[in-house]
């Protein structure tokens, strides 16, 4: 997806105000664990590193606050290690869906398949419509994205 295409997201979202941070919904000790997880597993300094965990926050987080809606909401390729990075500390993980989630499990249900279908770049536009922090360079490649179960509250 062109940079020029994906900067009309915040263009267009309906945000007021300064974007949201994830790091108000995230202890900063948990935070910057998982940064560190990404640095050990990854070629990621920590500024890469904490820019992929905000993303993979944002859509969790956003994710959750539509719990019920079966949007099919799609990370792109690149945050959705960010993503996998926060489920798989599964004590931390169980606390964020008890706190944003009624206590409901986001459940992961990863396809083979690739879908080219948008579901992406709307994911892209909800995240910032519901004031969280757009990341766009981390957005770049969804065109390309979007395995994850469509339709359902999972990731």
């Amino acid at each position: 997806m062109a940079t020029a295409q994906l900067q009309s997201v915040s263009a267009t979202a309906p945000v007021t105000g300064s974007p949201r941070d994830v790091r108000t919904a995230v202890l900063a000790a948990l935070f910057a664990k998982q940064v560190g997880l990404l640095m050990r597993d990854y070629p990621y300094d920590s500024v890469m590193a904490a820019r992929v965990l905000g993303q993979g926050y944002a859509y969790l987080l956003t994710a959750m606050a539509h719990r019920g809606e079966r949007l099919g909401l799609v990370p792109s390729r690149l945050f959705d290690i960010g993503v996998h990075a926060i489920i798989l500390d599964t004590v931390a993980y169980a606390e964020l869906c008890r706190k944003y989630n009624a206590g409901h499990f986001l459940h992961h249900v990863p396809k083979v398949e690739m879908k080219n279908d948008g579901s992406v770049m709307r994911t892209a536009h909800l995240i910032a419509a519901d004031g969280w922090e757009l990341d766009l360079p981390l957005w770049e490649d969804a065109a390309d994205c979007g395995p994850c179960h469509h339709g359902n509250d999972s990731h």
